[in-house]
């Protein structure tokens, strides 16, 4: 069967089980967009910048396991998709970014739209194609979907010159692949296993911090069997929130610059430490080398690049972090460790995540109240700053993937379009977009999209008036000096009403339970503007280079610079 390239890249997202994709038309793709209609299957999202479409395609990929797809034309449509693409690589999603390109002829002429996008992408994609033979498309399509999402995920661009794209080929999609450089270690090496499960089993203080690895391999049943089964408290990553129940008694919350105190603290005290599918990110260290200082490290991860690459390893175990656990747990002696959990309690009561009564609106109290309303049961994906760590904080999450947002890259804008792809690949879930308002002003025409598509999103902007993670830390270490961070907004209720979107704006205590009661009872978007305070501040915090010892929490006044702050000092226990 004689097909183009066109009908031949669509013929091939079938197969693959694609049924959304999100994207802009431009000339380069035009064959490829007049095939679409071809291929009911294929639901095409009009999005109104490229950046919308890689991210939209992240936030469906993370909350539905699938890989997401989006589409672009060459030159600025191509480059477009470039921070998406370098969120998902960070990230560790699987997206496929399909571009068109120049004529195969044109191609280092400087044509018109002409950019080598997969000399761009290269340092941030798992890999990328330049399809110059349209025999080779299918087998491209297949190789791509199978490095997107094995082995540690991440994006694939494929590019496609205009004529590719109309040039005919006898039609097969392969059965089978021939990737002799790819074999990616999914079952651990048993020595270094049974070492592992040494350590745990005569461990006095051991602690796990599971990543967003323990998502991707989906061993949520296996982490908790360890847990439950050695008497290990559990803390996680940003990525990692939800992979362990937050409500479960051995929970102890995110770590690192902006987690718990107890968390903190835990790490600190450990005699071992296992590290599930995360990569030690400075955001989780603070100083490398003041690091869990007591600890035996345990480190299960299936990309060995990350391994040994920031902190020290003392069981390095390469491999899917599933398989490995179904072999550790085998291993593992039950083990009474109630002094070492009644110790993280201990930790837990005396320095709790609380919220201060104030009459002001404060950020804290909107993210809980969304928490109430939604009985735990919804999708939150946030932007980057201060929101972005309320969320984390505030919101409990006891599902997997309930969390979506931008860690590795920190991409403000990623919201907005972020919670649109949640929610088209979760259309019976409750979907909230948590957002501030300087990042929402980066993405903001998707609103558009959400409503041509009725996305029933529901969009939370905590508007303070300020880049506020910035702001911050300008208050706490620049001596309070606020350069280009005071933001105007535009009337956001107005905008949305605008787009077709109903909306409110809060500005009192009293005002936040109705209106997100209103938003949840309207069957299609909702967009709700909170008022909240300007220069509340996220805590705890570890100032960026320092350790555990120096943390910051809620101070009892009004501060001006970290020297009067409360830094809280730990003992070993």
């Amino acid at each position: 069967m004689k097909l183009t390239g066109a009908q031949v890249l669509c013929e091939s997202l079938v197969k693959e089980g694609v049924d959304i994709i999100f994207g802009f038309p431009g000339g380069a793709v035009i064959p490829l967009y007049d095939t679409l209609p071809q291929y009911p299957q294929l639901r095409h999202i009009l999005v109104r910048h490229e950046q919308g479409a890689s991210h939209a395609a992240d936030g469906y990929a993370r909350a539905t396991g699938k890989v997401g797809v989006c589409f672009a034309t060459s030159g600025p449509g191509a480059t477009n998709l470039v921070t998406g693409i370098a969120n998902a690589f960070l990230d560790s999603v699987p997206v496929i970014a399909i571009t068109g390109q120049v004529r195969r002829d044109f191609i280092g002429r400087d044509a018109f739209q002409e950019t080598d996008i997969t000399g761009i992408t290269l340092p941030i994609t798992k890999h990328n194609y330049l399809v110059m033979d349209v025999n080779h498309l299918a087998m491209v399509i297949k190789e791509a979907f199978h490095l997107a999402r094995t082995g540690r995920p991440g994006p694939i661009l494929i590019d496609i010159p205009r004529d590719v794209f109309l040039e005919q080929t006898e039609f097969s999609y392969p059965d089978k692949l021939d990737l002799p450089g790819y074999k990616p270690t999914l079952q651990g090496h048993p020595a270094q296993i049974k070492k592992a499960a040494k350590l745990i089993n005569e461990a006095k203080h051991p602690i796990i911090i599971a990543g967003r690895g323990v998502n991707v391999s989906k061993a949520y049943d296996e982490l908790k069997y360890l847990a439950e089964t050695a008497q290990v408290p559990v803390a996680t990553t940003l990525l990692g929130v939800g992979c362990f129940p937050e409500s479960h008694a051995l929970s102890y919350g995110m770590v690192g610059m902006h987690g718990m105190v107890y968390a903190n603290y835990a790490i600190e005290n450990a005699d071992v430490l296992v590290a599930l599918g995360m990569r030690f990110d400075d955001r989780v260290t603070g100083k490398i080398s003041a690091f869990a200082p007591h600890a035996h490290i345990v480190h299960i991860d299936i990309d060995p690049a990350e391994i040994g690459k920031n902190v020290r390893v003392d069981v390095p175990i390469v491999g899917d972090v599933r398989m490995v656990l179904q072999a550790l747990n085998k291993q593992l002696i039950p083990v009474d460790r109630l002094s070492w959990i009644n110790q993280l309690d201990d930790w837990r009561k005396e320095h709790p995540l609380d919220i201060r009564g104030d009459d002001g609106l404060l950020p804290q109290y909107v993210v809980r109240q969304i928490y109430e309303k939604t009985r735990g049961e919804a999708i939150i994906v946030t932007g980057v700053g201060q929101h972005q760590m309320w969320a984390a904080q505030h919101y409990w999450f006891n599902k997997p993937n309930t969390l979506i947002s931008s860690g590795g890259l920190g991409t403000m804008g990623f919201g907005l379009p972020a919670a649109m792809g949640a929610q088209i690949g979760c259309p019976d879930t409750t979907v909230w977009c948590i957002d501030g308002d300087g990042g929402f002003q980066m993405t903001l025409q998707e609103l558009g999209t959400i409503v041509q598509e009725q996305t029933p999103v529901k969009i939370a902007i905590i508007n303070n008036g300020f880049l506020g993670m910035v702001r911050q830390w300008q208050q706490l270490f620049y001596k309070g000096r606020y350069v280009a961070t005071p933001i105007s907004s535009p009337d956001f209720v107005k905008i949305a009403d605008g787009y077709g979107m109903p909306a409110l704006r809060v500005e009192h205590k009293e005002e936040v339970a109705p209106a997100i009661e209103q938003a949840m009872a309207h069957n299609g978007p909702f967009l709700i503007d909170f008022m909240v305070e300007p220069e509340e501040n996220v805590y705890p915090m570890i100032p960026p280079g320092a350790t555990v010892a120096e943390i910051i929490e809620e101070p009892r006044q009004p501060i001006k610079a970290i020297s009067d702050s409360k830094k809280l000092k730990v003992s070993n226990i």
